[in-house]
């Protein structure tokens, strides 16, 4: 799903969360959190990726999310991003353009659209 101002990227692995929601996270789902407010900790394990020509198989990341209200609609959350101390100033750049929205759809786009293909 590449737009004129991206680079083709995939990542496959798992993902893991918890946060302060009562069940499952409604905030994933585009929606309000059930509490007002959602202290969310995210992690992935990219078991087979890429961005462009550079590959991410075997990286880790982790995020932390502290959301006032809805993530995408506001007020603005704040969040903290670790990236696997083993990647390459490369694979560091990648991963930081993937997570920040900067390689065109954000993470949680993909995901969704991903499923609609």
């Amino acid at each position: 799903m590449a737009t004129k101002n991206s680079l083709d990227w995939k990542l496959q692995g798992d993902y893991f969360e918890g946060c302060t929601c009562d069940s499952i996270c409604p905030c994933i789902f585009l929606l309000d959190p059930d509490k007002g407010y959602c202290n969310a900790t995210v992690a992935w394990h990219i078991e087979k990726g890429h961005y462009a020509q550079t590959q991410l198989d075997g990286l880790n990341a982790v995020a932390v999310f502290v959301a006032p209200g809805n993530m995408f609609t506001g007020p603005k959350m704040k969040a903290a991003f670790y990236l696997d101390q083993r990647a390459d100033q490369e694979q560091v750049d990648a991963l930081s353009k993937i997570f920040s929205g900067q390689s065109g759809a954000s993470l949680p786009q993909r995901l969704i659209l991903s499923e609609k293909t």
